[in-house]
Order: structure tokens, then C-alpha cells, then sequence
């Protein structure tokens, strides 16, 4: 072989190995997401009716309450086509009041029987983010969280109707045609070439036109309906086109009711809500939605794009009577930016929801532009639109049965088609991919019947993380799943009597206890089962799996029917047991004293994200904080969620408490038990803080010109007055310096984000305190960000460690919750300075001096950014748990010894931080109210007793009704039929592939070989001829 050959084979080689990694060049990428901005409209207030009236008869309820109070007010006029039908809303409007006066006027106006709830005005703003960047094949991540991989080629985007074989159903005559599809968006151009049937187009906003300026509607409508080009999936679905989005992505809550109300009037049958926001407490919203599902309106909603951060679901698509849609790309990988479960409802006090039903196509997906031709998107708003299309497909593939389809049903016939995905759990991909032609089928053969989401609970496979993540064990806490309750026989039902348990004898069932605790009325379509799993005594030295199931009866009233029926429905349970580990191995998460946006405004924890200005993620370890979760069990921990005060908890069962991020105050027996707890029963307490300076909250309030109405943060990043009431009787305290900036221990990079430090903290030979330099970014925000960094650098107290002794206990002596500040005068005085506050009141400590126990250990930083996964710029889960090793066997690493600085921090004496008198926390807070608040009772669950098998009467599900068909047989056939093709095909394509493997295997292994064998002949020919030469 010539030299020339040989690097040709290597070159070839080479070249080979570097094709994984070329750079492609292709078409620019947009990528589109959204955002949005919440506000409060000054001075307008939504007035809820108990039912519809006519305008003048709804302004004379309102008259009738206001005509004896002093004030200016009107009923604001709504100039769109639903001011023609009676409504159950007006826009009040107040002039000239200041905030009490307001107040009151709102509380005379909810006196009149009619009137349901008077809540304020909200406006709406969407952004629509693209970003054109140069595309490689490589593993490119895009900005919104849209990943590029190596095998997707924009060059040929995928059609979504032929990736879901909507061609199928087309060949079989089923198009959409018939089904009337809203869409709620922002318009769309008038005689747009892609639409054959567009039946409606109406205008909800203060703008004069009915097109599209932002392109956004169109892009949703084409993906549904477009018959040209860019093919939607329902061609001949009646499309009715919202906008409710001005072409400023600018929308009122009074708009949409409007429009839904509409809705309800015109009979649709679909909506697309391509649209979705944190706040699943707007109560007109929410019940509106509600109302629609009650009228069997199926509605289909965006998951929301702020993943992959964990509970981060976007409402209405979290609410179970919503289709609640996430995204994947068409290499069925969950999209980077499609939002996770649980939902945040039922915090802290229960647990959520897996919210997300159901995820198909959502990355760079074809659709129809503003005016003609083609664009492609990324999001769950695209995703949205693809499964209201097959909705319509599947409504006019069952005419002959489409009285049988609702809310639920077709949710029941979407989540029981859908493909679980390997290596994602529930919280990512819900009940899994979306399958279209599986669908239409079990619609096709569809007897109304109860069903649950999930519809078994197995601990013990990686779906049900996080369940399957810890097994339970005697002594944690009962482990809580909410349980979603579809009833698609009716739309009202309820649950008969308490669920039965019925154990599994031959699979250690009797070693599990089980409640449970549910929606009795069941409306509208849904209803929820929570139920407690828990190891009981029987079980504490166990290790293995336990079965068995609940079951649940349910009465329903068929439409149509005098008659109710009753239907039974199982609830499969595997549950992974092992025995109880030892004290110091496990770890209390206090998420009892978290509070987030909504209802409060809670502000983000890093001041300097400035599009993110509410801490809305609920701060649990299976949300913002799953990265420290995992890495805690990882390390061998066992975590439990605290739900409940710390009166509820029995100290001996866990070696550390972990505090992070407390908004919440915290009862006086808290205060007083914790102290019990570290220096009589040995427990450790960890806290991680975040940034309070009550200068810095006034300084982001938000203001408008208008109302003169300031909305001031409820607390800062923490709750530091709160902490520091609990942690004085350790003799530690937090300051409201606002720290920021990076710096090293040791060898670990850090990042400290709007963080706090100490004031105060015990000064004893064997205690650690660890500081660095800081820039003062309370200055900065306050100057706007003009000041210098470097000017402004302070050597500050980060973190401390202390071992406490009897000895060190201190006796201390509190102020009021809320003092006068000096800028009180700015602040809006909403607190009752009259009233007894128990939280905060001359609290005294005693000395205990019964039988002695090793005490605990105290560890404080003032920053929980490192471990909180939202806008996280460096971890440090490792010192997370060099902190636990300390907490928890009293190990001080060298690392942390050699960077102690305790005696340059010796006179911390600063004044403490005090509240905002202007904090509406006392209207959310479980600890505080305008009069005194009694610790909470703690939770005593009832556990179901245990029934047998043969004690248990089956009743069959399923419920006949009277329909015109005798099932269309030919479309049945022929769809089975093409099933089986595509099966075929699929299987066919996948041996092929395995086969091109194979082949490229074998060749890549001989072309190694040779070249091996070419390079050991070539060496051995210049050792033969260096012998020669020798």
C-alpha cells in the first residue's frame, strides 16, 4: 500500500469520526415562546353575578348597593357582540377612592344577594420571543429551551398530520367537518389562503381590526385547519377566531369572559387557549372555565414553556377538566422548554397534581404565516393547537356517536391511546405521547365508563418518580397522591361512602395503610381522590414490595335518564418498602413556612432576573428544588416533606431540619418547641436564607400613575424578621445587607444571588463563621444599577456553624409583628396596630433542665440560589452536604475549618431588620390574621380498615345508552386495517435500521482491522529497513 492510500484510509477514518459533530448549514431557526406580565387595573373591579342578566337589570343590583355611598362610579360599557346576551359580569369602575374607602364600597356591593364575588380587573401581557441563530447538528441548544439534534433536518421539517398519520382518517372521509373549533388567540387575516372554512371571526379587544398583526393566531388555526401547503390536521373544521390578544399581546380577564360567554351562546365545541400564566387563583377565570366544561365545551390549553424546571404547569391547562398539553420534538425526546408537574395548588398543606395529561409535537413545527406561505415554531402553544386538531378529527370520526364525547371522555380516549415514552416520568410526559389513530379507535368502541389519572399506582418503576425515588418505610411521612377522577358519563357525580382497602395477603398488602380523602360532588366531568399511602407497624422491618388496590364507588346521572347508576372503579397499588433507616440519615424539609406567588406577591429570590419577578414555584423538592432532592438521595439521604407545624413532628425520627427560603412567620409553640428539639432531643437544624432590606421591596413595588395604588412586596426573598425570632434563642440573627457576587471556597466557584448575611452569631472557640467580599446590591438595585460594583464590595458573614450547649441557651424577649418603620408613611397601612399579635408578643424561652440529650447543631447561609434549580448559576449540593456532615455526625471538613474567620466577625451587633407595616401577608398567612391565630391542629389521618377480597362486590363500569348507531363497522375495519399496514411498515423500517447498524458496524470493525494491519506492516517495513541501515 502506497503512502498516498494510507492517508486516504486515515483521512477517511477521521472523517468518519467527526460526522457525529459537523457543523450543517441550513436555514436560520426562529424559535418563539412566551412570556407573560400580570397586572392589577387600577381602580377596576370584576363583579361576578350568581347567574346571566341583561345589562340594565346586573346595573341596577350594582345601583341598588352604591346609591348611599359618597363616591363616583360607573359600569364601564363592553362594545363587542356578547352585549347582546344576558352576562354574569360588569366592570366597575371607582373613581377618586382611596384604598379604604374602596374597601368598603366592595364590601356593601358583596352584600346583595345576586352578587357573587367582586375581584379586581386583570390585564394580561404576552410577549412573543424569537431568535434567529446558525444551527448545528451537534447537540446546538436553542434559547427557550428548544434543543436541535442531530438526526432532525430543517430542511425537510415534519408535517405534524403526517407524522400523526392523520392521512388515515382523511382517506376514510373524516376531516373536522362538522366540528365547530374556537380559537382563542390574537385573530386571524382576513381570506387567508389556507382556510376553506372559516365561519367566524369576531373581535374582543379595544382594537378596530379582526386581523392578525402578530401571527401568532394564524400560526394556531393552520396548524388545526390549514387545507393548503402547511396541511393541518382537520381541514374541514368550522373555525371560529377569537382574538382576544391585542397585536401588543395585551389582553383584560373581563375579554375573555366575554368571549367565553359567547362561546357557551354559539354551542363550539372546541377551544384552543394556546395561552396559560402562574395564576390559578384569578376566580372569575378559573370559574369561567368551569362553566364552559359544564356545557361540554372541550377545552385544550398550553402546559406553559418554563421548563424543564419541575412545577411549572400554566393554568387553565393544570386544571383537570382541561387538556392540559406539553411539547416534544419528532425525535420523541420531551422538548427542553415544555413545563413539568406537580401542580402548586395544594401546597404546602397536601400535595399536587401530575397536571400534564398528554404531550405530542411542539418543536419546530409547520404552520401557516401571517398572509400566505409557511413558518415554523416551537412551543407548548404549538403543541396546544395540534391536539385541538385531532380532537376535531376524532369528534367528526364518532358522528355517529357524538353524544357520548365530553371533556372527559375525550380525555379518557386520548390519555388511554397515548404511548408511554421510555425514560421520562408522569411529570414530564403525563399519561404519555399523543397517538391519533389509537384514539379514534377506542372512540370508536366507547361505552361511558369512570376512569382514573394514573390508573395505578406503581412505586416501583421510573414513571412514577418521584414516588419510586425513596421507598416508604415505617415512621415517614404517609406519602400523598392526588389522584384525578374522570367521570364520562355524566357531568355531575359522586363518590359513594369511604374507598375500600383491599390488601394483597400473598404480596404483603397488610403491611400498608391507606386513606384517603376526595370531592364527594364531582362537577364538572371530574372530581379527586388524595390518597395517603403509609408502612405500618407490621412492615417497620421489611424490605420488598406490598400490593393491593382501593376502590371507589361512583354515582352518576346518564343524560337523558331518570335513573342514576353506580360504577365501580380499581385503584392498582405497588409500593416499594424497605426497613427504617437510622436518625442520621434522615432529613425533615420544612415546606410548611413557604408562601408563593399566587395569592401573595412574593418577589423572586435573584433580584437581578428581572423577567421573573414572582416566586411562583413553590420552593418543594419535587419542584425548583428536585436538583438538591436528587443529589440528597444520592448521597443516601431519606428526605420527608413537612407539611404541618413544628408541633407536629417528633424530633427523635430525624437527625437534621432543613429550613430554605421561608416566607411564612412562625407560631409561638414553633418557636418555643424548636428550642426543645435542639437542646434536649439532639435535633440539627440547617437554613438557607435569601435577601430581605425593606428599602429594597419599596423599591420594587409596582406603581401606577393611575391609581395611585402601590403593590409592595408581602416579604423579601426570606422572611427575615421570622427567621430571626426563631433562631434568637440560638443567638443568631440575619441582616438586610443584599449581597451578590462570585467567589471561591477553596477550590469550589460560587455564586452568591441576592443573598443575606449575619448580624448576629455565638462567638465560641469551636464555632465557625465564613465570610468573603460582596458587592451591595440592595445600593445598586436602589440606584437603579448606576452604582460601581467595585466601589461597593463589602467583606461580609456568609455562612456560620455552631454546636450548642445548654449554656449557650438564651432567654429572649420580642417586639411587635409590625412597628412603626420611619418610612411607614410611604407604605399603605393595612394592619390593625390594636390588635394582639400572638405571633411575636413577649415570647420567653425557659430553661429546661430535665433529662439531658446530646444537643443539636446550628448551620446557616444566607443564600439558597446555589441549591434552587430556577436561574441557578452554580451549585453547591456539595455543600449542602459537607453542612449535613456536620449537622448530623458533628464533622468540620478542613475545607471549612481553614476558611473560619470567627475572630474578625466578633462584634456583629447590627440592628435587626424589621417588617413592612404596609405587608399584606396577614390576608394569606396561616400564621397571622387581624386577630389571634391558634396553632394549627395537627393532620390525624383516619387509615381505611382492610377488607377481603370476597368482601368486595365487583359492579361492571360500563353504562349502555340509547344511540342511533349500530357502530360504523366499514370505518372500524378500515381503520384497523391501516393500523396494521403501519405497524407492519414501522416494524419493517426498524429491522432495516438494525440492519444498516449492523452493516455499518461490521464496516467500521474491518476498515479498523485494516488499518490496524497497515499501520503494523509499515512499521515493521521501517524497522526492516533501520535494521538494513544499521
Amino acid at each position: 500500500m502506497s503512502a498516498l492510500e494510507l492517508h486516504f484510509w486515515l483521512a477517511t477514518i477521521f472523517a468518519l469520526c467527526l460526522t457525529e459533530c459537523a457543523v450543517e448549514p441550513t436555514k436560520p431557526l426562529t424559535s418563539e415562546g412566551l412570556d407573560f406580565v400580570v397586572n392589577t387595573v387600577p381602580n377596576e373591579f370584576i363583579v361576578k353575578f350568581h347567574s346571566k342578566y341583561y345589562t340594565k337589570i346586573r346595573e341596577s343590583f350594582v345601583e341598588k348597593r352604591l346609591n348611599k355611598q359618597n363616591v363616583k362610579w360607573s359600569i364601564l360599557p363592553r362594545n363587542n357582540i356578547a352585549s347582546h346576551y344576558p352576562s354574569d359580569f360588569d366592570i366597575l369602575y371607582i373613581a377618586s377612592a382611596n384604598q379604604t374607602s374602596i374597601e368598603v364600597i366592595l364590601e356593601a356591593i358583596k352584600q346583595h344577594p345576586a352578587i357573587k364575588s367582586v375581584v379586581p380587573q386583570r390585564s394580561v401581557q404576552r410577549f412573543l420571543a424569537s431568535t434567529t441563530n446558525a444551527t448545528f447538528t451537534c447537540n446546538t441548544r436553542q434559547l427557550l429551551g428548544v434543543t436541535r439534534k442531530k438526526h432532525l433536518k430543517l430542511v425537510n421539517p415534519h408535517h405534524v398530520s403526517g407524522s400523526l398519520h392523520a392521512d388515515v382518517l382523511w382517506k376514510l372521509g373524516i376531516t373536522g367537518k362538522g366540528v365547530k373549533v374556537a380559537i382563542f388567540d390574537t385573530g386571524l387575516t382576513q381570506n387567508h389562503p389556507h382556510f376553506r372554512n372559516v365561519k367566524e371571526r369576531s373581535n374582543w379587544t379595544n382594537e378596530k381590526s379582526l386581523d392578525d398583526g402578530v401571527s401568532h393566531g394564524t400560526f394556531v388555526a393552520g396548524v388545526i385547519a390549514s387545507s393548503k401547503e402547511c396541511l393541518g390536521l382537520a381541514p374541514d373544521a368550522e373555525l371560529h377566531i377569537y382574538k382576544v390578544f391585542t397585536n401588543s399581546q395585551v389582553s383584560y380577564t373581563s375579554w375573555f369572559l366575554d368571549a367565553f360567554n359567547y362561546a357557551i351562546y354559539k354551542k363550539v365545541n372546541i377551544i384552543n387557549l394556546s395561552i396559560g400564566g402562574p395564576d390559578f387563583m384569578d376566580l372569575p377565570f378559573v370559574e369561567k372555565v368551569l362553566e364552559l366544561s359544564a356545557n361540554n365545551i372541550i377545552m385544550i390549553s398550553a402546559a406553559g414553556n418554563d421548563g424543564p424546571i419541575y412545577g411549572t404547569l400554566n393554568n387553565p391547562g393544570d386544571q383537570s377538566d382541561v387538556i392540559g398539553v406539553g411539547s416534544i420534538n419528532f425525535e420523541d425526546k420531551i422538548a427542553r422548554f415544555s413545563s413539568r408537574g406537580m401542580t402548586t395548588w395544594e401546597l404546602p398543606l397536601g400535595y399536587g397534581r401530575a397536571g400534564l395529561d398528554i404531550v405530542t409535537y411542539g418543536s419546530q413545527v409547520e404552520g401557516s404565516d401571517v398572509h400566505a406561505g409557511c413558518r415554523r415554531l416551537s412551543g407548548t402553544s404549538v403543541s396546544s393547537p395540534v391536539v385541538a386538531g385531532v380532537a376535531a378529527l376524532l369528534r367528526s370520526g364518532a358522528s355517529h356517536k357524538v353524544n357520548l364525547v365530553n371533556p372527559s371522555s375525550l380525555k379518557q380516549v386520548l390519555v388511554e391511546g397515548a404511548e408511554k415514552l421510555p425514560n421520562y416520568n408522569i411529570f414530564e410526559q403525563g399519561q404519555g405521547k399523543l397517538n391519533l389513530l389509537k384514539s379514534m379507535q377506542l372512540l370508536l368502541s366507547y361505552k361511558p365508563k369512570i376512569s382514573l389519572i394514573p390508573s395505578s399506582l406503581d412505586f416501583t418503576t421510573n414513571y412514577m418518580w418521584p414516588y419510586s425515588s425513596q421507598p416508604l418505610f415505617y415512621g415517614s411521612v404517609a406519602s400523598i397522591v392526588n389522584v384525578t377522577i374522570l367521570n364520562g358519563i355524566s357531568v355531575t357525580g359522586k363518590v359513594l361512602g369511604q374507598p375500600k382497602w383491599i390488601p394483597d395477603p400473598e404480596h404483603y398488602g397488610q403491611y400498608l395503610n391507606i386513606s384517603s380523602s376526595y370531592s364527594t360532588l364531582m362537577w364538572p366531568w371530574t372530581g379527586w381522590m388524595a390518597v395517603y399511602i403509609a408502612v405500618n407497624k407490621d412492615g417497620e422491618n421489611y424490605a420488598g414490595t406490598a400490593k393491593g388496590y382501593l376502590i371507589v364507588l361512583i354515582e352518576s346521572y346518564p343524560f337523558g335518564s331518570n335513573q342514576t347508576h353506580e360504577s365501580e372503579v380499581r385503584l392498582p397499588l405497588t409500593i416499594k418498602i424497605m426497613p427504617t433507616p437510622p436518625r442520621h440519615k434522615r432529613i425533615l424539609w420544612d415546606q410548611y413556612h413557604s408562601l408563593r406567588y399566587p395569592p401573595g406577591y412574593i418577589p423572586r429570590d435573584n433580584l437581578k432576573i428581572k423577567a421573573d419577578l414572582l416566586d411562583w414555584r413553590a420552593d418543594h423538592i419535587h419542584t425548583n428544588f428536585r436538583d438538591a432532592y436528587i443529589h440528597l438521595r444520592n448521597a443516601g439521604y431519606y428526605i420527608d416533606v413537612l407539611r404541618e407545624p413544628y408541633t407536629c413532628f417528633n424530633p427523635l425520627d430525624y437527625g437534621v431540619l432543613l429550613i430554605i427560603d421561608p416566607e411564612e412567620e412562625f407560631f409561638n409553640e414553633e418557636i418555643t418547641k424548636l428550642g426543645q428539639y435542639v437542646y434536649k432531643d439532639g435535633l440539627s437544624v440547617i437554613v438557607f436564607a435569601d435577601w430581605y432590606n425593606t428599602t429594597v421591596m419599596r423599591n420594587i413595588k409596582f406603581f401606577d400613575e393611575n391609581s395611585r395604588q402601590w403593590w409592595i412586596p408581602d416579604t423579601g426573598g426570606a422572611n427575615i424578621p421570622a427567621l430571626n425570632d426563631l433562631l434568637g434563642q440560638f443567638g443568631i440573627s440575619f441582616g438586610d445587607f443584599v449581597g451578590e457576587g462570585y467567589f471561591k471556597l477553596g477550590d469550589h466557584a460560587m455564586y452568591y444571588a441576592s443573598g443575606t448575611t449575619l448580624t448576629t452569631f455565638p462567638n465560641n472557640p469551636d464555632d465557625v463563621v465564613i465570610g468573603t467580599n460582596l458587592n451591595d446590591q440592595g445600593a445598586s438595585v436602589m440606584a437603579n444599577g448606576k452604582t460601581s460594583n467595585t466601589e461597593s464590595k463589602q467583606f461580609v458573614p456568609i455562612m456560620g456553624l455552631f454546636q450548642t450547649t445548654l449554656e449557650s441557651r438564651q432567654t429572649i424577649k420580642l417586639s411587635n409583628l409590625f412597628p412603626d418603620s420611619p418610612n411607614a408613611a410611604d407604605d399603605v397601612e393595612l394592619f390593625d396596630n390594636s390588635v394582639d399579635r400572638a405571633v411575636l408578643k413577649n415570647r420567653i424561652l425557659l430553661h429546661d433542665k430535665s433529662e439531658k440529650h446530646s444537643e443539636g447543631r446550628i448551620a446557616v447561609y444566607g443564600d439558597s440560589n446555589c441549591l434552587d434549580s430556577s436561574y441557578m448559576e452554580k451549585a453547591c449540593f456539595w455543600l449542602l452536604t459537607t453542612i449535613l456532615d456536620f449537622a448530623m455526625n458533628s464533622h468540620k471538613s478542613v475545607l471549612l475549618n481553614n476558611l473560619n474567620r470567627i475572630s474578625e466577625f466578633k462584634n456583629l451587633n447590627k440592628e435587626l431588620p424589621i417588617r413592612l407595616a404596609s405587608s399584606n401577608l396577614k390576608l394569606f398567612s396561616k400564621v397571622i390574621t387581624n386577630r389571634k391565630n391558634p396553632i394549627l391542629h395537627c393532620e390525624k389521618i383516619e387509615w381505611i380498615g382492610k377488607t377481603t377480597f370476597n368482601d368486595s362486590k365487583r359492579i361492571e363500569p360500563e353504562v349502555e345508552f340509547d344511540t342511533e348507531e349500530s357502530l360504523n363497522n366499514y370505518v372500524i375495519d378500515n381503520l384497523n386495517t391501516e393500523i396494521a399496514k403501519l405497524a407492519l411498515y414501522d416494524y419493517k423500517q426498524s429491522a432495516n435500521q438494525n440492519d444498516f447498524n449492523i452493516n455499518i458496524s461490521v464496516l467500521f470493525m474491518i476498515t479498523l482491522s485494516l488499518t490496524v494491519i497497515i499501520l503494523f506492516v509499515i512499521f515493521l517495513r521501517c524497522k526492516i529497513v533501520l535494521f538494513s541501515c544499521k
